[in-house]
């Protein structure tokens, strides 16, 4: 069966188009069952296991997992019908398989306000958590032997305590993967703009390093004890990086492959990749849903169907003379690139859909890290055992896979500081990156003719010139945030691919969201920002960060005076009066009057609007106010905030509900 690819490939489609059509929702025991069809807060009590050591609840930005500590965490628990994240404002010191009661508040996780925001509702149903729980009242009530977290958790800890957070946190991760090590932000980041993510996740490549090793190892021994070795070299590797969905399929396909190979027989590695992706979305679909399973798929794809014909293609057209000794720069080089082009190409669609980002240095900064990789992984897997068996000796053994470790680090660092490092491109329409992925197929699968390939490439110049103009049009968006807390929002306008940010609150957590939504709209960098929170922000590196000009209200900083303006070309917004935050904002030839509060609504109701103008408003407004509103006539009106009960809105008018968004060319 696996000598043709046709039957698991068949296989696979119909998986996902089952998974497709199976979209995550809870089991009929989940703890959601407890809010009766409401949102919450309801007081409960859980009982169930902890999945993972708690998490530090800090930015995005931050590191995925850090040591517990005194400020908040959250927590997956495990219960009998389903999971929960228990979330507590003082860390305890708790440990991944404890079993616990808690007492707390349960809800329904906040959804994103908007489809480019990252929210938490979607991310712990991807995990398979649809409640939260704020903890009150917390008993331990068993703490059983976890050897295999504790050996995790041990090796990092040494490494770190050797080598430091990041020489020590690097190598740790290509031993465990980035899921399960603290590493600093600054890092991952770095890594993440080199095109260099891959190396910090246990993914295939770190299983075909240690299989190599082993099997070269036991290459004069017999075919049950090589199979043997290969078999715990894997169980190992599945031990320490966890059952994550690009683990998994690097075990799977390793397994079968090491099979095959043992067994005399040859296999294709299409049909290999087909088997083990339809195999562990049969077990489960959810994980189709996981961006780092789509990736290790693609990318995996790209390796088998692509890496090779490109680096034939590459040895022909390398300069190097024939082969022999005057072609090794060519034999070297051809391989060498045509993995990172294979993989990037075939994850390119991925990452715009996703991340509306593409890291421009990538194949260079994969080109010159492929030395590097294969002896720290090797090191780093060997000193592992040092760690654990001969603890002592760890940090003398260190130092020269301390020195490779650097240089790695100087390469991501160095690669991700240099000017247009990532483009911000925006996330496309799906329907645009559907035509894209068909387009890029055409031209990079082997065999495809001159004619397919110049309407594939004809189609892709097309739907890049599409999204180039998608992006250089003129759009307000608003996000209303008002669950959970005061009411944010954010207020972006977009004019010929520049943009400016009005926000009526200053604190990180909008920070971080404007930082989001500037990604996803492919913008680099606002011309302005104007904050209308009284209160001064917190971390104003964030903001200023993110534009070439700041204006605060909060913090004894003077607003904006009656008649003066911050303006950048096509975008402004001018004060109305001294005493309100009434705004007129100009976005090309689009005029908005913006009201984020009665006052400024009552200084509206002084003012003569300009013919054509919007109307945002951020209270709603009173029976009174409506009339002049409707007196007045301004065509569109936006709400911030849920419908108002009773009559429907007149004509023109729109709400952006509790959480949600709006938008206008």
């Amino acid at each position: 069966m696996l000598r043709s690819p046709l039957l698991p490939l068949v296989l696979l489609l119909v998986v996902l188009v089952q998974a497709q059509l199976r979209p995550l929702q809870p089991g009929p025991a989940d703890p959601l069952r407890l809010l009766a069809a409401g949102d919450g807060p309801q007081p409960v009590i859980l009982q169930g296991r902890l999945l993972a050591d708690p998490v530090t609840a800090r930015p995005a930005a931050a590191p995925a997992a850090v040591a517990a500590g005194p400020g908040p965490c959250r927590v997956l628990l495990q219960t009998a019908g389903g999971r929960s994240e228990l979330g507590f404002a003082a860390c305890p010191a708790l440990r991944e398989g404890w079993g616990v009661r808690v007492t707390g508040l349960l809800r329904r996780p906040r959804p994103a306000p908007h489809p480019l925001l990252a929210g938490p509702a979607e991310r712990l149903a991807r995990q398979g958590a649809w409640t939260r729980l704020a903890v009150e009242r917390l008993e331990v009530l068993h703490r059983p032997a976890t050897p295999i977290a504790d050996l995790r958790r041990g090796i990092a800890e040494r490494f770190v305590a050797a080598a430091g957070p990041e020489r020590g946190g690097l190598l740790a991760a290509l031993v465990l993967g980035s899921a399960v090590v603290p590493l600093p932000a600054e890092l991952r980041a770095d890594f993440r703009v080199a095109g260099l993510s891959h190396a910090l996740a246990a993914s295939g490549f770190h299983l075909t390093v240690l299989l190599g090793a082993v099997l070269a190892i036991g290459r004069r021994l017999g075919r049950w004890a090589r199979l043997a070795l290969g078999a715990g070299a894997m169980v190992v590797f599945l031990l320490l990086a966890g059952p994550q969905p690009s683990v998994i399929r690097a075990v799977l396909m390793g397994a079968i492959a090491l099979v095959l190979l043992e067994s005399g027989r040859r296999g294709r590695p299409l049909g290999i990749l087909g088997l083990s992706l339809a195999g562990m979305l049969l077990l489960r679909p959810a994980w189709l849903h996981d961006v780092g399973f789509q990736l290790s798929a693609a990318a995996t794809a790209g390796l088998v169907l692509t890496a090779r014909p490109l680096e034939q293609a590459l040895a022909r057209r390398l300069p190097g003379g024939p082969p022999g000794a005057a072609g090794w720069w060519r034999s070297w080089l051809a391989p060498a690139l045509a993995v990172p082009v294979a993989a990037s190409l075939w994850t390119l669609p991925l990452q715009l859909l996703h991340f509306g980002v593409v890291p421009l240095y990538a194949v260079p900064a994969n080109l010159l890290a492929a030395p590097l990789l294969t002896p720290l992984t090797l090191g780093a897997m060997g000193l592992a055992a040092v760690a654990l068996l001969l603890p002592p000796l760890l940090a003398p053994l260190l130092v020269p896979l301390g020195w490779l470790a650097q240089l790695l680090l100087l390469l991501a660092h160095g690669v991700a500081g240099l000017p247009l490092a990532q483009w911000q491109s925006g996330r496309p329409l799906p329907l645009l990156v559907l035509l894209f992925t068909l387009a890029l197929l055409a031209l990079v699968l082997p065999g495809t003719g001159r004619r397919l390939r110049f309407l594939a490439a004809g189609l892709g110049v097309g739907v890049l010139v599409v999204h180039l103009v998608l992006l250089g049009g003129d759009q307000l968006l608003l996000v209303h945030q008002g669950e959970g807390g005061p009411p944010r929002d954010l207020l972006l306008a977009r004019h010929r691919g520049r943009a400016a940010l009005v926000s009526t609150r200053a604190d990180g957590f909008s920070c971080r969201q404007a930082g989001q939504l500037a990604q996803a709209l492919g913008v680099a960098r606002f011309d302005w920002t104007l904050l209308l929170d009284p209160v001064a922000a917190d971390d104003p590196a964030c903001w200023s960060r993110q534009a070439g000009r700041v204006l605060a209200y909060g913090g004894g900083a003077a607003p904006l005076a009656a008649g003066q303006r911050l303006a950048s070309r096509g975008l402004a917004v001018e004060a109305l009066a001294m005493d309100s935050h009434a705004l007129r904002l100009q976005l090309g030839r689009h005029r908005w009057l913006l009201l984020p509060d009665r006052q400024a609504l009552t200084t509206w109701r002084l003012d003569r609007p300009a013919a054509g103008e919007g109307v945002w408003l951020g209270v709603r407004p009173r029976p009174a106010e409506q009339r002049a509103l409707l007196e007045r006539g301004p065509p569109r009106v936006w709400l911030s905030g849920a419908v108002p009960t009773g009559a429907p809105l007149p004509r023109g008018w729109r709400a952006s509900g509790a959480s949600g968004a709006l938008t206008a060319p």
